[in-house]
């Protein structure tokens, strides 16, 4: 059974716009050789906030215009993208790069810069701010996932000085509060951990710059100089937290969302178990093969499937996945309901765990969105199938969902207090604190703005729709129906009102 309601028209989804950015990877000698410079970003940031990052952001419009009037930039991408980068230098951390190296920008010539990126091109023009572009070259160029309608290409430049100034927060407000130095293993370790939380594409390019080093003898320059001559810009492992794969697979499933998390768990080179891989189209498997060939390179071997609820945007094509790789599926009573069995398939109930490079993973079911969804979860985070999202919303179909169980699911996730929370669709969330309050919040208010509505005498339920979504007026007009359908049900569970006909009331004492 699908969760979208019968009537409702999937819209065309166009691809999501990608943006230019730019990022420092910023190395200094160290005891234990070279050390690169971590921010951490404040909590109050909405995109990656308590992780630790490289200084950068996007590319303007007065980015390009410094690219093509300044003379040590040359005037196309990589030159307005280093543009941008040396003015968030000014901006984040307090430097520019001078003749001689690194060096402070003057305060007052700084607080301009932050009151308005433009004024860094014409401090640069005018000679009231230096900006020497040798030593910066691009490592890395990658674009981030489709998880998100905003997307970035974001070209990563490396610069070595051996013994910088230390980096300075602004005076006033500023998307950092702490900065760190250390080795790429050392922040790798930190991360591995959960003692540092890095954004995926800055592991896989931590991973990299290892490997560059042990082939240049642990010299920065050397390595660093090797990864420029031809930048890794293709297909990585996108980690989205220790032994967790991300594999975006493109499905039909609910706007704006336009693919499903599949996510490949355990550690490379041990077993791997591979959850909700919803592929069904013919680039989204071959995406999954190529996921899974990379593992199996490194001597893994994947010894089970888990969905984690039985929508179809959940469960790919199972004949041609089995081509891919076979193992046993593990899922709860109500999903293998849908799916053909073997002999080594496995009933999860909740309670069950099961262990992978020594990280246990612990079943929780949390129905109301499906019945026998389940979550996983372990120290790292809760893969979290369909119950919250950081874009768009979760349905409860009135079908076979419910409402009241669905709340207490929050409930009990937000009770477990996760560092991370990894979706079935979009992002991850960062703050699950923050996000399962919101859903529980607005569900709840949702669920009394419907009781309100037959309290007051409205019957009707395109009416009662009308009144509990009043504060959302652009909301579909079959979802809401849709969905204030099943705050009903649960009241008529609960015993509160009752239907007659066609028409919604009190229920009679």
């Amino acid at each position: 059974m699908s969760e979208v309601p019968e009537g409702f028209v999937m819209p065309e989804m166009a691809d999501p716009s990608i943006r230019p950015a730019a990022s420092l990877v910023i190395t200094r000698d160290g005891d234990n050789g070279a050390e690169i410079l971590f921010c951490h970003r404040v909590s109050q940031m909405p995109s990656f906030p308590d992780f630790w990052a490289f200084p950068g952001g996007g590319v303007t419009r007065f980015d390009r215009v410094a690219a093509e009037e300044l003379s040590q930039l040359s005037a196309d991408e990589d030159g307005a993208a280093l543009a941008a980068l040396m003015r968030e230098m000014v901006e984040e951390v307090g430097w520019t790069n001078s003749e001689e190296g690194i060096v402070f920008v003057d305060d007052n010539v700084r607080d301009e810069v932050i009151e308005n990126g433009e004024n860094w091109h014409h401090l640069v023009k005018q000679g009231g701010l230096g900006a020497n572009s040798n030593g910066f070259k691009i490592i890395s160029i990658r674009t981030t996932p489709p998880l998100a309608p905003m997307r970035f290409t974001n070209r990563f430049f490396h610069l070595h000085d051996s013994n910088p100034p230390e980096p300075k927060l602004p005076s006033g407000r500023s998307e950092f509060d702490e900065f760190r130095w250390l080795t790429p293993k050392q922040a790798l370790e930190s991360w591995n951990t959960s003692e540092m939380r890095i954004p995926p594409p800055q592991i896989t390019l931590l991973r990299d710059i290892i490997e560059s080093l042990e082939k240049s003898e642990g010299d920065i320059q050397s390595a660093t100089s090797t990864m420029s001559e031809n930048p890794p810009s293709g297909e990585h492992r996108i980690e989205f937290a220790p032994s967790v794969e991300c594999v975006p697979l493109p499905t039909h499933t609910l706007p704006p969302a336009t693919h499903t998390n599949c996510y490949i768990i355990g550690d490379m080179g041990g077993d791997l178990v591979v959850v909700d891989p919803a592929a069904k189209s013919d680039g989204g498997l071959a995406y999954l093969e190529r996921r899974i060939r990379a593992a199996e390179s490194l001597g893994s071997k994947v010894i089970a499937t888990i969905f984690t609820h039985r929508h179809p945007d959940h469960i790919g094509d199972l004949t041609r996945i089995s081509e891919i790789y076979q193992a046993p599926i593990w899922a709860t009573a109500e999903t293998h309901s849908v799916i053909p069995t073997c002999d080594t398939d496995k009933i999860l109930k909740d309670g069950d765990t099961f262990t992978l490079s020594g990280r246990t993973w612990n079943v929780l079911e949390t129905p109301g969105h499906c019945p026998g969804h389940i979550c996983l979860s372990n120290e790292v985070g809760i893969i979290s199938g369909d119950m919250a999202v950081m874009v768009g919303t979760i349905l409860v179909p009135p079908g076979d969902g419910d409402m009241d169980k669905y709340l207490s699911s929050l409930e009990r996730l937000s009770d477990l207090n996760p560092p991370i929370l990894l979706p079935a669709h979009g992002p991850l969330s960062p703050v699950p604190e923050k996000l399962l309050n919101r859903y529980l919040t607005h569900r709840r208010a949702r669920h009394a703005r419907v009781l309100d509505a037959v309290k007051n005498g409205i019957s009707e339920i395109t009416q009662i729709a009308d009144y509990a979504y009043d504060d959302t007026p652009d909301a579909h007009p079959i979802l809401k129906v849709d969905q204030t359908l099943s705050h009903l049900l649960a009241h008529q569970r609960a015993g509160d009102i009752e239907q007659i006909n066609s028409a919604w009331k009190l229920a009679t004492p």
